[in-house]
């Protein structure tokens, strides 16, 4: 059996979760010196104000995610996974280079909306590419490496962040977002040597030789069961006309996949890791020390990535989840009580960092696992292309709105932020409620019984 070759293609193809993560978390870095160049202040009156701040420079890359994301299933189904994820390259490296060489925030908001648009579609096509060419035995582990990329980039970034602080004086942050250029290019070479997806090849190109030898390449050993299997998926996807995602049929599996994107996001995470050198600052650390403590959320984030990664094909998504969720309501609510009482700063970093874990092991686990798991073949990238775009709508909304709450100047909360993280203490309670009643477990089940299963 030709793992090795599974495992080659599963890397590459996730490496645009390390892209995604890396782009994603390097915005803090330059969040507050973009904002003392282009931002309102007495010498600039035509500057941002915070809420432009917000959309401008700080969400223009998740609003591109939403973007991204909602067109992503019409290309990935049409053109194929492998060419859609070669051209996700070419869009990073472009967005790389005019963000980190733009000359007013609006140039430099159009090259990251460029990239934020490249990151939506990865969310889809790279986890649906990868549950595609992997097995029922170890979907979960593969597709959760595209987590653990995006994690690895989270901590990438921090460290680069932290590194880079000064390095170019005034312009250290463009030297943050030029970093990004090298991975970017890294991907681009290496997603040219990847096989097209056998699922593809077969269930929208009808191209049966194709698909086996992509199976064989990839180390499948019961090919013509895979190939009897996918047929009938199709062929029950065609009878019964459910090709079309949005049908009375698919009611469970689009709500799996709404609610467990948008628990994913009002758990607060995106907010800490965009905002974590604001928010560190507010609990007591100085600039430097701030950036410092966001390395430790990124080295818990892929610590826990990996025990997520290494239980998820153990023990399942679902109970992963509760795990994740009592971990949720502990930490943020100590979080929420260390701001009230002004409790010791290394106090609340403490707990911030379990907050981390919770999700690392939890949601960050299985978000682009279970999506990637609950719908048919047909309409597998149209589903994740549904989860994705909630998932990032409602990062952006938090992301645009955060500066509203927390800027230090007009922010609604500028003194203390503690109501910010009561609230998501409370959806986070809901979400568990939720996972108890309403998500089933996916683990060790064929994607084509899982269809049996949930398609109703």
């Amino acid at each position: 059996m030709n793992k090795g070759k599974l495992f080659q293609s599963t890397v590459v193809a996730a490496l645009a979760g390390f892209i995604f993560g890396f782009d994603m978390v390097v915005i803090s870095g330059a969040d507050k010196p973009i904002q003392a160049l282009w931002g309102f202040s007495a010498s600039n009156p035509t500057g941002l104000s915070s809420v432009q701040h917000g959309l401008f420079i700080m969400s223009m890359a998740l609003w591109g995610t939403v973007i991204g994301s909602a067109f992503a299933g019409a290309p990935t189904e049409k053109y194929g996974r492998k060419k859609v994820l070669l051209w996700l390259g070419i869009m990073f490296i472009a967005s790389a280079i005019g963000s980190a060489l733009a000359q007013d925030p609006y140039t430099f908001s159009f090259f990251r909306l460029i990239g934020g648009i490249a990151i939506g579609v990865s969310s889809v096509a790279a986890p649906t590419y990868i549950s595609e060419i992997s097995n029922k035995n170890n979907r979960g582990k593969l597709v959760g490496m595209y987590q653990f990329n995006i994690v690895f980039g989270i901590l990438i970034a921090y460290f680069s962040n932290y590194l880079l602080e000064g390095f170019g004086g005034d312009n250290d942050w463009r030297w943050m977002l030029a970093v990004l250029l090298i991975p970017a290019i890294l991907y681009t070479i290496m997603t040219i040597g990847l096989p097209e997806s056998p699922r593809w090849l077969l269930a929208t190109k009808n191209d049966e030789d194709a698909s086996r030898n992509t199976l064989k390449v990839i180390g499948v050993e019961n090919i013509d069961e895979t190939i009897q299997e996918i047929k009938t998926a199709a062929a029950e996807e065609k009878a019964f006309g459910v090709a079309k995602l949005f049908t009375s049929k698919h009611t469970k599996i689009i709500s799996i996949a709404i609610f467990v994107a948008f628990f994913n996001q009002v758990s607060g995470i995106n907010f800490i890791l965009y905002y974590a050198p604001r928010i560190l600052e507010k609990a007591g650390f100085a600039s430097q020390e701030s950036l410092l403590s966001s390395i430790s959320i990124g080295v818990m984030n892929l610590i826990f990535t990996f025990v997520g990664l290494w239980l998820i094909d153990r023990i399942g998504r679902k109970t992963l989840l509760i795990i994740g969720s009592f971990g949720y309501i502990i930490s943020l609510s100590m979080v929420a009580y260390a701001f009230y009482a002004g409790s010791d700063q290394m106090i609340l970093l403490t707990f911030l960092l379990i907050f981390i874990a919770s999700h690392a092991v939890g949601q960050g686990a299985v978000i682009w696992v279970l999506i990637s798991e609950v719908f048919p073949n047909n309409v597998r990238s149209k589903g994740q292309a549904l989860g994705s775009t909630t998932h990032w709508l409602f990062a952006a909304i938090i992301t645009l709105v955060a500066p509203i709450f927390i800027d230090e100047k007009t922010g609604i909360f500028k003194d203390n932020p503690w109501p910010i993280f009561a609230f998501f203490a409370g959806m986070m309670a809901l979400q568990l409620v939720w996972i108890l009643t309403k998500v089933p477990e996916t683990k060790g089940v064929s994607l084509e019984e899982l269809q049996k299963k949930l398609v109703q």
